[in-house]
């Protein structure tokens, strides 16, 4: 805790009166008085190490980091600036636990107390394992590490690019088992520094570079096994960028079985070390004819699954189908009674309609004029014209008539009438 009574004591011995004396009563500006405060601090308090959480970050155009150091008890105003933050692994955000090493000195702009930070750890975790999962929390949101957008790897490359050191055992580990397997394969190297100041930037152009050489089908990027320091080139966005951008498959291969970096989650396909992304990538004609036996096998097992369901679903057809014939002469038969029923349904449908028609003729011919005249009656036409003579009135002496009997007809003429 500061005290403010040594300092009034010191700004005392500065003007050597009491500030109050009122023989000769000597005043201090705003400006003077911060500034002495200020000094009081900086040649008081050393350069110390201050355990805190964030909060309330901000970032200005600036590039300075400005927030609140604060326990349960209480806070400080607390700036690191660019040049100094530019140099952390990670990025410090609103509710991290801190150690902040730095000077407490007086903004005396405003007259605010503040902690300079010159360097940040955070407390309980390493700086490089939580740069390590913010930029993997990063990238895993702004898809990246999707699944669906990774490329498949082309069987048996022709062309095999790889990202390494030159200098490194990895890469002469992956020359010998590409030789052994596939001696005819052609390998592009790349070489680069896998560690190291530079390192991230350089393997992001060299992935770039094999993207644009002519005919490689597949790309190995990396190294052999260290620390979490040494592996931390693979663990720079720039060089998670360029295998997210890369247009030929990428397999990653960073340190031993136990290591993840960045790179293996953006990769298209993750090896344990550098020499089994070899044997991934070209797998022995052995495990291949291998596999042929076991496909072939598989293969076999299922035809003669099929063969056999097929079988014993003709045999069930075959059961429901006894005798074809059968059928065939029930249906003969049916057509035999079908073919009869209809026929006596017509004769009868015919002597009805006959009955009827004798009927309806007996009818009519009661109404026909030709029985009247069987009864001994006569039709008598007046000619020329045929017209009835129904009335005597209609005739005169010397008209020509025809007379229909029965039986015959007779042209008459008229003598006279009454």
């Amino acid at each position: 805790m500061l005290q403010l009574i040594p300092m009034a004591r010191q700004i005392e011995r500065e003007i050597d009166l009491p500030l109050f004396a009122a023989a000769t009563r000597k005043f201090l500006s705003v400006t003077e008085l911060n500034e002495l405060i200020k000094g009081t601090l900086e040649s008081r308090l050393d350069a110390l190490w201050v355990q805190g959480e964030i909060s309330n970050f901000r970032v200005p155009p600036s590039g300075h980091y400005y927030f609140t150091l604060k326990d349960d008890k209480s806070q400080i105003c607390a700036v690191m600036f660019r040049r100094q933050g530019g140099g952390l692994r990670f990025l410090p955000e609103n509710g991290l636990a801190v150690l902040c090493f730095g000077k407490v000195s007086l903004y005396s702009v405003r007259g605010d107390l503040q902690l300079y930070v010159d360097d940040m750890e955070p407390q309980g975790q390493g700086a490089l394992y939580l740069a390590f999962e913010q930029l993997k929390k990063k990238l895993a949101a702004e898809g990246l590490f999707a699944q669906e957008r990774k490329k498949p790897l082309p069987f048996l490359p022709a062309t095999i690019g790889i990202v390494s050191s030159d200098r490194g055992a990895a890469l002469h580990d992956m020359l010998r088992i590409i030789r052994d397997r596939y001696a005819d394969r052609r390998v592009v190297i790349r070489p680069v520094r896998v560690q190291g100041e530079g390192a991230a930037k350089e393997i992001a152009e060299a992935i770039a570079d094999l993207n644009c050489f002519a005919g490689v089908e597949a790309i190995i990027v990396g190294r052999g096994g260290g620390s979490l320091e040494d592996l931390w080139a693979f663990n720079e966005e720039i060089v998670a960028r360029a295998i997210y951008a890369s247009k030929i498959p990428v397999v990653s291969a960073v340190g031993h079985e136990i290591d993840f970096t960045i790179a293996d989650f953006v990769a298209d396909h993750r090896a344990p070390t550098p020499t089994a992304a070899a044997e991934f990538i070209l797998p022995r004609k052995r495990d291949l004819l291998e596999q042929i036996q076991v496909l072939e096998l598989q293969l076999l097992k299922e035809m003669e699954f099929k063969l056999e369901t097929a079988k014993e679903n003709l045999n069930a057809l075959l059961k429901r189908l006894t005798d074809p014939g059968r059928k065939l002469r029930e249906n003969q038969q049916r057509l035999d009674e079908l073919s009869i029923d209809l026929l006596r349904r017509f004769q009868e449908c015919v002597r009805r309609s006959k009955n009827s028609l004798v009927e309806l003729a007996g009818r009519l011919s009661a109404l026909s004029p030709l029985a009247v005249l069987e009864r001994g009656y006569a039709i008598a036409h007046k000619l020329p014209g045929e017209r009835i003579v129904k009335s005597a009135a209609a005739l005169q002496a010397g008209d020509l008539i025809r007379i229909t009997f029965a039986e015959g007809q007779s042209f008459c003429r008229v003598e006279e009438k009454k």
